[in-house]
C-alpha cells in the first residue's frame, strides 16, 4: 500500500471515529468538502503523529485554576485577532456543545 492510501484510509479511519463520538454528525470525506457535517459545525478532520498544539496545551492545562476548561488561543502575526484559532479538548467541547 502506497504512503498516499496509508493516509488516505488513517484519515477515513479518523472520521469514522469523530461520527461516532460527536452528535449529530455525519461523515461526507469527499475531497473538497467538509470531513464532517453538524447542524451547527464543519468540521474538518485531521489526523497525525506529533502536533505543536499539544505541547501549548500541557502549558494551558499545567497552568489552569481547578474546575477551568483548558483552552489555549493561537494567533498569526499579521492577521486580526478575531482570526485566532481555539484549542481545545474534545471532550471539553462535547460538554459544551450539549448543552
Amino acid at each position: 500500500m502506497s504512503i498516499v492510501n496509508k493516509n488516505r484510509a488513517r484519515g477515513k479511519a479518523n472520521e469514522k471515529a469523530l461520527e461516532k463520538i460527536i452528535p449529530s454528525s455525519k461523515r461526507i470525506g469527499v475531497l473538497g468538502a467538509e470531513d464532517l457535517m453538524h447542524p451547527t459545525y464543519s468540521i474538518e478532520a485531521k489526523s497525525c503523529k506529533e502536533f505543536v498544539g499539544a505541547k501549548w496545551f500541557e502549558q494551558a492545562f499545567a497552568n489552569k485554576p481547578k474546575g477551568r476548561i483548558p483552552v489555549v488561543i493561537i494567533h498569526l502575526r499579521g492577521n486580526r485577532h478575531n482570526n485566532d484559532f481555539v484549542l481545545m479538548k474534545l471532550s471539553d467541547w462535547l460538554k459544551e456543545i450539549d448543552d
